[in-house]
């Protein structure tokens, strides 16, 4: 009964039932093969959620991805809506079958398209943009992976996890990205790369607190956001942490990774994995 109310909690949390969503049930002519680390490092709830956030404050550094978002969408009424958006997206490229997949990335796609702007110093930006792209596809595949070696396999082999950076690139290419990464050597090169047009920005460091501070006004919501905004912010490399006017208390680090390791546990035991 507990497990099952559960899975139920946090289905419902990742599914719009009101437009008849549905958890994505996984395939085996997937974009990528059962098995295969892409789909062990996106099934573990908790490491995702954590890397997830982390991935949103790391994406708020680049002027003209943060330009878009403040722009084109309604995050700021809309939190939790446009986490479910970017979770599913990630769930049906990941064990959907392809066509869906395919599908999903060109509904994308062309959205991106009508994302376009001018930045406050008068230069145009466009969500199409490679560059812009790519730095999206980064922060994220370095969140989610430093999420999973956290709180679900520390000793995941060097090998799985530039498989895994290999493996997540072909979406962000078909989205347009460039450059983007094929191992995980290869994704710290090039967050080293970006870090001089990144900006710790008052839009960015508002966006930060926004995220998270949440939106819901139950106890329970907000107290579980905020462990897992915490265990973000300890993800977050030191510069980015830094930039956004973020601090990892070090007193504090310990007790959150273990909170949130106990939770990774629960939702294991929930989902039965």
């Amino acid at each position: 009964m507990v497990r099952r109310r559960l899975v139920g909690a946090v289905r419902s949390v990742f599914n719009d039932t009101a437009r008849g969503e549905r958890p994505v049930q996984p395939s085996d002519e997937a974009l990528f093969a059962p098995d295969t680390p892409i789909r062990l490092v996106h099934a573990d709830v908790t490491a995702m959620m954590v890397g997830g956030v982390a991935a949103l404050l790391m994406q708020a550094l680049h002027p003209r991805a943060l330009q878009g978002v403040l722009d084109h969408s309604n995050f700021r009424e809309d939190m939790l809506g446009r986490l479910r958006r970017t979770a599913r997206f990630i769930a049906v490229t990941t064990y959907a079958h392809r066509d869906e997949a395919e599908a999903a990335i060109a509904r994308v796609d062309a959205i991106h398209a009508r994302v376009t702007g001018t930045m406050p110093d008068g230069s145009r930006y466009a969500a199409q943009e490679p560059g812009t792209l790519a730095w999206v596809h980064i922060a994220e595949s370095w969140c989610f992976m430093e999420a999973h070696l956290r709180y679900v396999r520390p000793d995941m082999s060097p090998a799985d996890q530039d498989r895994y950076f290999a493996q997540s690139g072909l979406v962000a290419r078909k989205l347009g990205a460039d450059p983007v990464p094929d191992t995980r050597s290869e994704a710290l090169a090039l967050i080293a790369r970006y870090r001089p047009d990144l900006r710790g920005s008052p839009d960015a460091r508002e966006t930060a607190r926004i995220v998270l501070a949440g939106t819901s006004r139950k106890p329970a919501e907000r107290a579980l956001h905020r462990l897992l905004g915490e265990a973000a912010v300890d993800l977050l490399p030191g510069f980015a942490r830094k930039m956004l006017g973020l601090r990892r208390p070090l007193l504090t680090s310990l007790p959150t990774r273990a909170a949130t390791g106990m939770l990774a546990n629960t939702m294991r035991w929930a989902f039965g994995r």
